[in-house]
């Protein structure tokens, strides 16, 4: 029986859940994910628990924060004068925004605090700090 391998072109079922049980992300009504094994496209933990599977295998896996998302920064918290902030946007705790990073790309970010001084954006990851539990099925190779 052919085992995925890293290289792979595979496509896989998941739901994804954080140790509380809440589902933060699941494929099962939607078409299945598919990427290369080994490529550094998905988390390194989701990544090792489907290389060596067969089509058909079913796991469940804990993929610990450093190995997923990693563990949250606090280089990741920008603190922004109250000034600073454009006249539009009203600042509340739990807006998302989206920045624009040192790159060019898009960073999401979350308003954490609002005084009249300053806000703080949190720029990590909403997953980062998390251990996450992945059901997965491998559902294709090739």
């Amino acid at each position: 029986m052919m085992q995925a391998k890293k290289g792979d072109a595979v496509q896989v079922h998941y739901t994804g859940r954080l140790e509380d049980g809440s589902v933060f992300d699941s494929s099962v009504q939607r078409e299945p994910l598919g990427f290369t094994l080994g490529d550094g496209n998905m988390i390194k933990g989701f990544d090792a628990a489907v290389d060596g599977m067969a089509i058909g295998d079913k796991k469940t896996v804990t993929i610990p924060a450093a190995e997923a998302y990693g563990e949250r920064r606090e280089d990741m918290m920008i603190d922004v004068p109250r000034h600073q902030v454009p006249a539009d946007i009203k600042p509340e705790i739990g807006l998302q925004l989206m920045l624009q990073g040192g790159n060019g790309q898009p960073m999401p970010v979350i308003v954490i605090h609002v005084d009249d001084e300053k806000i703080i954006l949190d720029a990590n990851h909403q997953l980062a700090g998390k251990d996450l539990i992945f059901d997965i099925e491998l559902v294709k190779i090739g």
